[in-house]
């Protein structure tokens, strides 16, 4: 049985996944509406992954004598400076979650909830992963500058980088 602050804290990460879906969700439709395809489907499969992260955690709550909360999200910005404003916005929340990641670690801990801290261990690996492709993608960008070439094969690579990763999507964001 999870005691209630951990429950509660696992309930915030829940929130902040849901949001994770949403913002990726609202980058890739812009970036769609902006004409880059595969910038759009590597940001769908992004908000898919952070919904299946969201559940993961909502189930788990649940199996644990807990109650997952569906939360209520504030509505993520719908429109962006550019690329790669939007994925220094990425990388700045990737860092943001495996922070937030970190502190619910610590919170295990101390409340010698080690059930709930072999658990979160997936999710630890997954934000060392997450923060390497945001790096990975803004190396890639100042590399570009404002090389418009070079921003067209960019939009065209990183679809391939959704599909490898198992997104499924191709660049019109069909399954």
């Amino acid at each position: 049985m999870l005691n209630a602050k951990i429950e509660k804290a696992l309930n915030q990460q829940i929130l902040l996944e849901a949001e994770s879906s949403q913002i990726y969700l609202a980058m890739a439709s812009w970036a769609e509406v902006e004409g880059y395809a595969g910038i759009a489907a590597f940001l769908f499969h992004h908000s898919d992954e952070e919904r299946m992260h969201m559940l993961k955690l909502l189930r788990f709550v649940n199996e644990q004598g807990g109650h997952g909360v569906v939360p209520a999200l504030p509505a993520p910005s719908a429109k962006y400076k550019g690329v790669k404003e939007l994925f220094q916005q990425v990388l700045e929340h990737e860092i943001l979650v495996s922070n937030e990641i970190n502190k619910l670690v610590d919170i295990c801990l101390k409340e010698k909830d080690y059930t709930t801290h072999n658990f979160l261990q997936w999710y630890v690996s997954e934000q060392i992963e997450e923060e390497a492709l945001a790096r990975n993608v803004m190396d890639k960008l100042k590399l570009i500058g404002g090389d418009k070439s070079g921003m067209y094969f960019f939009d065209r690579d990183i679809a391939g980088l959704a599909a490898a990763e198992g997104g499924g999507a191709d660049a019109e964001g069909g399954k």
